[in-house]
Parts: C-alpha cells; structure tokens; sequence
C-alpha cells in the first residue's frame, strides 16, 4: 500500500522490507521523480491513500508558484494519482479492485472553488485556501470515479473524512486559539489511530469491494456538500488541474 503523511515531504513504504522514496507534493517535479522511481521496481499498486497535507499555514508560494494548499492537498495528488493509474488499473481485477483513498474533511462543506483565482491571489484567506483544497479533493472523485466507471476499469475512488484528530495540523493555529485547543483535544478531538480508521475502512474493508464515487466518515457513506456533485465544475476542475500539472486531458 501506498501512504502519505502530513506534511508535503512524504516517505512511502512500498514493501515488507520497508523501503522508501522520498517524495514532497508541493513540488512537480519531485512528484515526477518519484513516479519514475516507482515504475523502475516493477511493483503492482493495489491502495493509493492521498494524506499528504497542511492546514491555516500564512500565505505562501510552492516552487512552482501555487498556492501551498491547493498544491499540497490537491494538486500533488491529482498528479500523482494520474501517473499512476495506468499501474492502478492493470492491478485491480474484477472482486478485487484497486483502491484510491482521497483524504478530505468536514471543511469541505464550507468551501468555494474560485476557477478565476485558484491560487487565491485576490484575496487570501487561510481557511478558506484550506477548504477550497479539500473541496477539490472530493470533486476530483467523484469525476476520476465516473471515469473509471465509464471506462469499466477495475478501480474506485472515494473520499473520506477523518474528523478532527489531534496531530501537528493544527501547529498553525495562532496562539490563543491553539491554547484553547489543548484542554479539550483530549475530549472532542480523535486520536492518530481513531482519525486512521476511517481511512483504513475505506482502503481495506470488504464491504467497500466495488463501492466508489462515495464520501465516508465514520465508516457510513455520508452526503458532502451539494457543490461537490456540480459535473460541470467537475470537469472544469479536471481541464484546468490537467493545464496546472502538465498532463493531457483524458
């Protein structure tokens, strides 16, 4: 299986002999490189799980001058995923489906997705950067699930919420906010391992054999937000991330 951690510098396991290929998401060429690495070992990809991120970070450009959330949380992945789904597809088999797991979150539900202003140069907000690239990450798949889908190819693709789990993701927060957050993370926030769960369940759990296109939290598919089924800013997502990333539209 394939993982990422927070953060854009993400060390990924690719067997029992624990070896790894450093890959960091806010670059494309990094992710380039990485690709080709992966195809020199010859190995199958059964579960792709896209976690890779950050969260409320001060405005900043990554080297290829995006906005560090969108290119972080979504863009790195769109890449990535795309490189590798030729490998995704020739490793499924029909009862046993190759599996891409995009991690998203609640804050979904409260973003926009500006197609004129991806990179949020006009007005910047953190949250709303943050948002913005969690909703990108649920349209993107839902639209690469109707592809697979119209393409009949043994992989599907869901998101998934872990809700809030305490980790360094919220090292942003500004300074009164985080001392409010430690006497209750304890309480209301999840655990690394809890938070994992859901991420787990949609990878491995046999009842999600042949489901995709869904959005899970708390191990139950659940609605997400009404923008994200919008097809046409689907596609649109989809040309532009194509444009950014420098691939071919399919």
């Amino acid at each position: 299986m394939m993982r990422s951690y927070d953060g854009g510098c993400a060390p990924v396991p690719l067997s029992s002999a624990e070896s790894f290929i450093f890959m960091d998401l806010t670059s494309l060429k990094s992710v380039q490189q990485f690709v080709e690495m992966f195809r020199a070992r010859g190995l199958p990809l059964h579960v792709l799980v896209n976690n890779a991120g950050t969260m409320m970070v001060p405005e900043m450009r990554t080297v290829d001058g995006f906005e560090f959330h969108f290119a972080l949380n979504y863009l790195g992945h769109f890449l990535l995923t795309n490189s590798l789904l030729d490998i995704l597809k020739r490793s499924g088999r029909q009862g046993s489906r190759s599996r891409i797991v995009n991690v998203s979150s609640a804050t979904h539900y409260a973003g926009v997705v500006d197609m004129e202003d991806l990179n949020r140069r006009a007005c910047y907000s953190s949250h709303g950067a943050y948002a913005q690239s969690k909703l990108a990450l649920v349209l993107f798949t839902y639209h690469l699930q109707e592809q697979m889908t119209a393409g009949g190819f043994p992989v599907t693709v869901n998101a998934v919420d872990p809700g809030m789990v305490d980790t360094a993701l919220y090292d942003n927060l500004w300074s009164l906010a985080q001392a409010m957050k430690k006497p209750v993370a304890k309480t209301l926030f999840r655990t690394p391992a809890e938070g994992a769960s859901t991420t787990v369940y949609a990878a491995v759990a046999s009842e999600m054999e042949g489901v995709g296109g869904r959005y899970v939290y708390n191990g139950r598919k659940t609605r997400s937000a009404d923008l994200s089924y919008d097809s046409e800013l689907q596609a649109e997502l989809w040309k532009k991330s194509c444009e950014l990333a420098g691939l071919r539209e399919n």
